[in-house]
Formats: structure tokens, sequence, C-alpha cells
């Protein structure tokens, strides 16, 4: 039975590779809108690599001008090798809570009108068009987002070895005669990005009120350069359609 080890050996050299490729994807949870949609916020959460440290980051967004609420985003890292990540969750929910209420976020959560996950293989990643709520037959006009990339000036901690993109944002319409409205472009990339290779588009969340406009946010995927691998981090572009 020699060959049983010998095996075991050859797995090992196949793996090894992969997993010192192993980047660091954050897992996305949507948290909610305030109960009149002026506020969508979510959470990133994971294991950072090459520390080893568990992180959970929360972002609070105005949803009329896209800009984070003041004293956000609240990050938390945990530098030790004992801590878990549902520590550094219960402590980011913790020093968030005088944001806005993770009750009252709950009670607003919106519909996920569309989500592909990064590992998805078959979907388009810069495209993503839905029907905005669960009402059929359908009530609503359908929404369709595109991300297009593109490079720009990499940050001087990016180096040269890879091409960093930017990326803008598209609601295009399914209307004969209506414009193609832009949600975002970047002129440049700010420093919480780190060095973006890529984007992909991966939830769009619907808010109806009780009154007002329809809110969504668009959940991009930012695939940046990590220590071990690549890395996946999120971001979100909020808007309104109506008054």
């Amino acid at each position: 039975m020699r060959f049983v080890p010998v095996l075991i050996m050859v797995l090992g050299v196949l793996l090894a590779p992969v997993a010192s490729r192993a980047g660091d994807a954050a897992t996305l949870e949507i948290l909610g809108f305030s109960a009149d949609g002026g506020i969508f916020a979510f959470e990133e959460y994971g294991v950072q690599d090459g520390s080893g440290f568990p992180y959970s980051d929360r972002f609070y967004l105005d949803t009329a001008n896209d800009r984070f609420l003041p004293g956000t985003p609240i990050r938390v890292r945990l530098e030790s090798e004992s801590a878990t990540v549902e520590q550094a969750r219960a402590e980011s929910r913790k020093k968030s809570q005088t944001v806005i209420a993770d009750s009252v976020l709950a009670a607003n959560r919106g519909f996920t009108a569309g989500a592909n996950a990064v590992t998805e293989l078959s979907a388009d990643p810069h495209r993503m068009a839905v029907n905005p709520r669960p009402v059929f037959a359908p009530i609503d006009p359908p929404l369709e987002f595109r991300v297009e990339e593109y490079p720009v000036v990499p940050p001087e901690v990016c180096g040269d070895g890879n091409e960093i993109k930017g990326f803008r944002l598209l609601m295009v319409p399914v209307e004969d005669g209506a414009t193609v409205r832009l949600l975002h472009e970047d002129r440049r990339i700010p420093q919480s990005r780190g060095c973006p290779l890529g984007y992909a588009i991966g939830a769009v969340q619907t808010f109806f009120g009780d009154s007002g406009p329809l809110v969504f946010a668009v959940l991009v995927a930012v695939r940046g350069m990590g220590f071990e691998g690549p890395d996946h981090r999120w971001i979100a572009i909020p808007g309104r359609i109506g008054n």
C-alpha cells in the first residue's frame, strides 16, 4: 500500500499553489434602509489575507447624494490570532447603533432584486437587469445596470505590474426615447479602494417606502490586489427614481 502516502504527497503538491494564491473574499451582508429610504447600509466581513485578522466594516450611505453619513464607515479589525469574525462583527455592530439602529434597518431591508456571488461563472458580471419587486405580472418597468471598466493612473502604492482600473455605473433605460443615466464615474481611485483590478455587479437592492420614490442600491464587487491573491471587497452606489 505504498501508493497511499505517495498519492497524499502528490495531492499536497498540487493543492499547495492553490492555497498560496488564496485571496480574501469579503462576505456581503445587506443591512437595509431607513424608514424613509434616505439611508442605505451594508456590511462586509471576513478574515484578512496575510495577517489572518478578522474584520467587519459597515457602510452607511445617504441615498440622495451618494455620500457616507458623518462618522462612517465603521471599520473594525481585531489584531489577535485568537479573535473571531463573530467578535469583529459584534464590535462593529455595537459601534454603529448610534448611526441608525439595526432594528430599523431590518424592518426596512427592502428586496434583493438580483444577486451574483463573486464565484458566479455563468452570469454577465458587468450587467444586471431586474424586476424591482416581486409583483407578477410586473407593475414597474425593469431596471438595468451596467458597469464599464477603464484603465486609470494607478496610485503610487500599486506599482507598475498590473493595470489598475476605474469604473462607471450606468442605468440603462428600457423605455423608447429615454436617456442613459450615469450613476457613478471614477476620476481617480480613492485610497480606501486599494489597487482595483476589476469590478462586477454583485446585487441590486430596492426599497419602496410608504411614500416617496423608489430607492435602490447597486452593490459592486471590487477585485483588488491582495497579499496572497486577489481580494474582493464591496462598494455601493445608491440612487432614486421619481420624486
